[in-house]
């Protein structure tokens, strides 16, 4: 009887170090070539379970499980087997990694790197435990393509949605921090997460990653799904950058967001059903934070439109605009947070400087080079990834022009590298609110860092933070709805839970922290991964969990830039 493996996430204790079963491997030509492999493995011994991604791997990727168990057990090899022919293909050791996890005293790993060849497989351990697995070179491909769908669900007003109709074509009814607080046209952009409130930073950061994806590889990021001759990512960024046009209000200010807290206080619904249609208002404000995010999102919509759509008129409105923004930079205050107890900004040193940079490449005058210099070297490494913490980006852009900001993402990697080294699941960051969009951002940074250098010296933090993301944690679980063996089923998204819990490629936020989560009373009933939670860190796959089982347009947005330079390009 087949019996999947299942697991849950936690920070595990080290032991003894034993990392040898980590390894740096070179992806040569971004992986003009690639083939996929899915294990799925069965686990008819109740007492360790084993973790691996769930998606896939890469012919030349690092690939490697784990296997955790509260008692030793008496592992020796396993052997992968041919499917059709039976013929034993590939055998490897499982050993014992020194680290415990919670419970879990014993932590075994084992590795297949060596294993490229394609076809169709059987794993067993011990002779004892058989499961199928294939190689499939094109399944990174039908995952950027879910990620890419979670946007048109996400997408308000007359956008064309998808598994919802028009909504919220009032936005907004009356706008707040102005001394007019007649209504606004702010229809259109996306919904942030799954509530129905819209937010200018999230918007714009999510809309940048959009234009940064394809600006950084066109082959791999400019497909065409629906045929009709226009890139689906700047589609779909067209979304976003037309709302902020929108959100434009004057010389001096900006619509920081659309709705508040009184969304979370009428219960479930789908947005077309929304009784607060109709009250719904416009948030007012400015601060360099929002300045610099928004000139480099027109800055670049301006390079992209002009010279690869021709489409002078949109191009023209964009760099207008980022640099009417950019120039009152000085005269506004620090930072802007808005009118919501969330999404608390603390930087805008790095927003700047991607300002600056980006209004450097679009026009070419010297004096907003200076200033992202002068911004970015200020801005120093933020040793994280995060909507608000994007210091990378902007150096990565700069050493473009100056090879030497590299070295701050080199810094944050390094760091990276060493948090990997604490625990048997390879966590490259701290729990926090939005797990998976921090490990997924260590990834984006190794591979501007690759990029940028031709050196591959991080390539197991790509892969494990990759891994880690499909079921190579704790829990087993895939962080992305309809991906994998095991994935949540319980999103805390409205149009999911009206769709009989159907959503695309949404990447949820993963485990947090004990102590984030006592911070909130959250009524949960599914108990399914409790036996993987730990004092410290916790998942839950519960419909009303809205910090560990909540997707978000910027998590969506990290996550379809790390997958989707594992794409195969044909």
């Amino acid at each position: 009887m087949y019996q999947e493996c299942k697991g849950r996430k936690q920070r595990s204790r080290k032991l003894i170090l034993n990392l040898g079963y980590m390894k740096n491997f070179f992806l040569p030509g971004l992986l003009l070539f690639s083939t996929t492999i899915v294990l799925n493995l069965s686990c008819q011994n109740s007492d360790y379970y084993v973790r691996l991604n769930q998606a896939g791997y890469l012919p030349d990727d690092l690939k490697s499980g784990v296997i955790i168990s509260e008692d030793e057990q008496e592992f020796e090899s396993f052997f992968v087997i041919d499917n059709n022919s039976g013929a034993n293909v590939y055998k490897g050791n499982i050993e014992l990694s020194g680290y415990e996890y919670d419970k879990f005293s014993y932590c075994y790993t084992f590795d297949f790197t060596e294993l490229q060849k394609a076809g169709k497989f059987l794993i067993s351990i011990n002779g004892i435990e058989k499961s199928k697995f294939q190689i499939d070179e094109n399944i990174y491909s039908g995952i950027v393509d879910s990620l890419m769908l979670f946007f048109r669900v996400q997408r308000c007003g007359p956008t064309a949605p998808l598994l919802h109709e028009k909504c919220h074509l009032s936005d907004a009814t009356r706008s707040i921090g102005t001394v007019d607080s007649s209504s606004i046209d702010v229809t259109g952009g996306w919904h942030d997460a799954g509530d129905y409130i819209k937010f200018f930073s999230t918007t714009a950061i999510t809309t940048y990653m959009l234009l940064f994806s394809y600006n950084f590889d066109e082959e791999r990021f400019g497909f065409d799904n629906n045929n009709n001759n226009a890139p689906d990512i700047l589609e779909e960024a067209k979304t976003g950058l037309d709302w902020l046009l929108r959100c434009n209000y004057s010389d001096s200010l900006f619509v920081i967001q659309v709705q508040d807290e009184t969304d979370h206080t009428i219960g479930w619904r789908l947005p077309e059903n929304d009784s607060l249609m109709f009250n719904r208002p416009a948030f007012v404000g400015i601060g360099k934070n929002l300045v610099g995010i928004y000139s480099a999102v027109m800055a670049m919509a301006y390079k992209i439109w002009s010279e690869r759509l021709s489409y002078p008129e949109f191009a023209e409105q964009c760099l207008e605009s980022s640099i009417q923004k950019y120039s009152i930079h000085n005269s506004v205050k620090d930072i802007e947070n808005g009118h919501s107890s969330f999404y608390k900004d603390k930087n805008y040193l790095g927003k700047l400087a991607l300002g600056a940079i980006e209004l450097y490449y679009a026009t070419g005058e010297k004096k907003y080079l200076y200033d992202a210099i002068v911004y970015g070297d200020s801005a120093k490494s933020d040793f994280w990834w995060s909507w608000g913490d994007i210091n990378s980006l902007a150096h990565y852009r700069i050493s473009e022009t100056i090879p030497r900001f590299i070295q701050y993402v080199s810094d944050n990697l390094s760091v990276f590298n060493q948090n990997m080294r604490k625990s048997v699941f390879s966590e490259s960051t701290d729990f926090t609110w939005g797990t998976t969009a921090t490990f997924l951002g260590a990834a984006l940074q190794v591979i501007l860092y690759k990029n940028a250098t031709g050196i591959d010296k991080f390539d197991s933090l790509l892969y494990l933070q990759r891994d880690y993301i499909f079921g190579r944690n704790p829990w087993g679980i895939s962080f992305v709805t309809n991906i994998g063996n095991v994935y949540p089923k319980n999103v805390h998204s409205q149009i999911a839970y009206f769709n009989n819990g159907y959503i695309p490629g949404a990447l949820t936020a993963g485990p947090a922290s004990e102590e984030i989560l006592d911070q909130f009373d959250i009524s949960r009933k599914n108990t399914t991964y409790n036996n993987f939670n730990s004092d410290e860190i916790k998942y839950f796959d519960d419909r009303q969990d809205y910090i560990t089982n909540e997707p978000t347009i910027f998590s969506n947005a990290t996550a379809l830039f790390v997958l989707g330079y594992f794409k195969t390009v044909k």
